[in-house]
């Protein structure tokens, strides 16, 4: 069985991508809770994979 892709809407890169890293969900602050968890950027974990460092 296929494995389900790990990535949520607000992610930039998928999990464990180098040169990213966790970050607040800027939908719901990192608190994980908004009206429509499931619409939100990170399907209520409060985080998203984003690139850090760069210019």
């Amino acid at each position: 069985m296929a494995e389900a892709d790990p990535r949520k809407p607000g992610d930039e890169a998928p999990p464990g991508t180098p040169g990213t890293g966790e970050n607040l969900c800027r939908t719901c602050g990192g608190t994980g809770k908004v009206a429509d968890a499931q619409r939100s950027d990170c399907r209520g974990s409060g985080t998203v994979t984003t690139g850090i460092g760069g210019a």
